[in-house]
C-alpha cells in the first residue's frame, strides 16, 4: 500500500476482498447447525451469558459439547430415569414375577419335603382303605350307647340294620327326626300314642315290643356298611332269638332280609324271590333241635317291612303304611289273645 492512499480507501479495499469469503463468520452471529439443533440443547445461563461476549468460542462448544451432553443424557435416561417412563400399568406389573406364591410351586414342595405324598387326592385314598375303615368301625362300635330290649317271650321283636350316629350318641332307637319309625308304629296300631326317641326302653313293659339290631357299629346311613358286615351279624342275631324265642321278628329293611338269605343260601336273593310282609314257616328264625333236656323250636316266623329311613325314597309313605298296618293287625290281636292289651294314656 503506498502512502498516498487514504485511510478509508484501505478500508474499503479490505472489505471487498473480503467480501466473498464464506469463511468468514461476522460479530454475535450464531451459526452452529444453522440453529436447527439448538432447540434440543439446553444451556445454563452461564453458558448463555457465555455465547454472547465469545461467538468464536461458542460455535466451537456448541459442536463440541453437543454430543458429550447427549451422551450424558442417554446415559442417565438408561440407568436413573428408566423407571420413571415406564407406564403405570408396567409398573403395576414389574413386582408380579417376584412374588414368593408364584416361586413356591407344588412340584418344588414335593421335591423338598418328605411329607408332599399326602395330597387331597391321596388322603381321599387312604380314608378308603382297609385300616382307616376297620379303625371307624372300633371307634364308631364304641361310642353307640344303644342297648337291646328282648326279654324273654315278646310278641314282637324289631330288627333294625344298625344305630345312626344321632342314636349311638343319645342310646335311643331311631332318634332322627326324620326318620319314620316312631310315626309307622302309630299309624300301624303298634303303639297307641306317637312315642318320642326317648321311649325306647318303655316299649317292653307297655306293648310287650323289642329291639335290636344285626350291626352295632353306627353309621350316618345303612349303605356305609358292607355286605361282609351285615352278613356277619346274622348268626349273632340268630342266637339272640333262639334264647328269648319272641312270637315273631320284624325286618325294618328290605337289606336286613337279604343279608339273612346270603348267609343261609350263599347267593343273593333274586327280584322274584322277594317279597315284604311275611315270609314262609321254613324261613323261621332262631330254630331249636330239640336234644336231651332241650326243648326243640321252630323259631319265629319272619316279617320284612319296609325301611323307616327318611333318606329312602323308593316308596311312597302310604306303600309304607299299608306294610306295617299289615304286621300292626297281627299284633294287636296276638296282644288281646294273651290278654297282656292295654289302652296306653301317656
Amino acid at each position: 500500500m503506498s502512502p498516498s492512499v487514504s485511510v478509508r480507501d484501505s478500508h474499503s479495499q479490505y472489505w471487498n476482498a473480503h467480501d466473498n469469503d464464506s469463511d468468514d463468520v461476522p460479530v454475535n452471529k450464531k451459526t452452529s447447525f444453522n440453529g436447527k439443533l439448538s432447540k434440543y440443547l439446553h444451556l445454563s445461563d452461564n453458558n448463555a451469558a457465555t455465547t454472547e461476549t465469545t461467538p468464536d468460542s461458542t460455535s466451537e462448544s456448541t459442536t463440541s459439547d453437543r454430543p458429550k451432553r447427549k451422551s450424558r443424557l442417554e446415559s442417565e435416561d438408561t440407568t436413573t430415569s428408566a423407571p420413571d417412563v415406564l407406564s403405570p400399568s408396567k409398573r403395576r406389573k414389574a413386582p408380579t414375577p417376584t412374588i414368593p406364591r408364584i416361586t413356591r410351586s407344588r412340584s418344588t414342595t414335593a421335591l423338598s419335603s418328605p411329607r408332599s405324598k399326602s395330597t387331597p387326592q391321596s388322603r381321599r385314598k387312604t380314608n378308603k382303605s382297609p385300616e382307616f375303615q376297620t379303625q371307624t368301625q372300633t371307634t364308631s362300635s364304641s361310642t353307640s350307647l344303644l342297648r337291646d330290649t328282648i326279654p324273654p317271650n315278646l310278641t314282637l321283636l324289631l330288627v333294625g340294620v344298625n344305630p345312626g350316629i344321632l342314636t349311638g350318641t343319645t342310646g335311643y332307637a331311631y332318634a332322627h327326626p326324620s326318620n319314620l319309625f316312631w310315626k309307622l308304629l302309630h299309624s300301624s296300631g303298634l303303639t297307641t300314642i306317637r312315642h318320642p326317641p326317648s321311649d325306647t326302653y318303655r316299649l317292653p313293659e307297655l306293648y310287650n315290643i323289642g329291639n335290636t339290631n344285626i350291626v352295632e357299629r353306627p353309621t350316618r346311613d345303612a349303605s356305609m356298611l358292607s355286605k361282609a358286615e351285615m352278613d356277619a351279624g346274622v348268626p349273632i342275631l340268630e342266637a339272640k332269638i333262639a334264647a328269648q324265642r319272641p312270637e315273631a321278628v320284624c325286618l325294618v329293611g328290605k337289606s336286613i332280609w337279604e343279608a339273612v338269605w346270603r348267609a343261609r343260601k350263599g347267593r343273593a336273593i333274586r327280584k322274584e324271590e322277594f317279597r315284604y310282609g311275611w315270609q314262609d314257616e321254613s324261613e323261621n328264625m332262631g330254630k331249636v333241635e330239640g336234644e336231651g333236656e332241650i326243648e326243640g323250636w321252630n323259631g319265629a316266623p319272619v316279617f320284612v317291612a319296609t325301611t323307616t329311613s327318611g333318606l329312602a325314597a323308593g316308596m311312597k309313605p302310604a306303600e309304607k303304611e299299608a306294610v306295617w298296618k299289615e304286621l300292626g293287625s297281627w299284633v294287636v290281636a296276638r296282644r288281646r289273645e294273651r290278654g297282656i292289651f292295654r289302652l296306653i294314656t301317656i
